[in-house]
């Protein structure tokens, strides 16, 4: 069986790869480092797509990714009225993104890409977020949490800004980093499976 490595610095994309029960390794971040400027006239969907590719086809390049690794990579990114919302700057950055999302239905794109040296995969799934209108002072004291800084479109559906969300419709998994559904179905298609999958498998034929 190949080898699994996740091209992501991301804590959330790596609990949730681990809760699917599949062993892997973490690259470091410089292995799959890209730049993620939008280009002009990008959509949201290419954007994230383009951004997966990129960063599994670098990470597959990277000195010490044996050759018969598979890669797993991902990008995320919140949309808005026709705006791409990644990462904020800063705490001002952040504080605006939340600004424009107080109270409004917009998507999460994620994209994952699965490559190894023969084929590279990309799918994007797009879910519906609605948040409630938050106060100044809510915005506020949620950006001063820090938990916000590292998000694209300033909030964690995970963490504190669960208490926010009116409705999701579509991917919890995707809004974190990963969906879930979708990245077992990619693995098993570069012949990864899960640990329980295997150990079963193990079983049924010993006996």
């Amino acid at each position: 069986m190949p080898n699994l490595f996740l091209a992501s610095s991301s804590p959330r994309r790596a609990q949730l790869l681990e809760a699917m029960g599949f062993d892997f390794s973490v690259l470091p971040s410089s292995a799959s480092s890209v730049d993620e400027t939008p280009f002009m006239d990008e959509t949201p969907g290419a954007h994230v797509a383009r951004l997966a590719r990129a960063k599994a086809e670098r990470a597959l390049s990277w000195p010490m990714c044996p050759p018969q690794a598979v890669v797993l990579s991902g990008d995320t990114v919140v949309t808005h009225a026709g705006r791409i919302l990644g990462k904020p700057r800063d705490a001002t950055d952040a504080c605006r993104m939340l600004v424009d999302l107080s109270g409004t239905t917009h998507h999460v794109l994620t994209a994952i890409a699965v490559a190894d040296r023969a084929h590279c995969a990309v799918q994007t799934v797009r879910t519906t977020v609605e948040l409630m209108p938050l106060s100044a002072e809510t915005i506020a004291d949620y950006v001063a949490s820090g938990e916000p800084l590292d998000k694209a479109g300033a909030y964690a559906l995970q963490g504190l800004a669960a208490q926010f969300v009116v409705r999701i419709e579509g991917s919890w998994g995707a809004v974190v980093g990963l969906p879930q559904h979708e990245a077992a179905a990619m693995l098993g298609e570069f012949g990864l499976l899960p640990r329980w999958r295997t150990e079963q498998i193990s079983i049924e034929r010993s006996r």
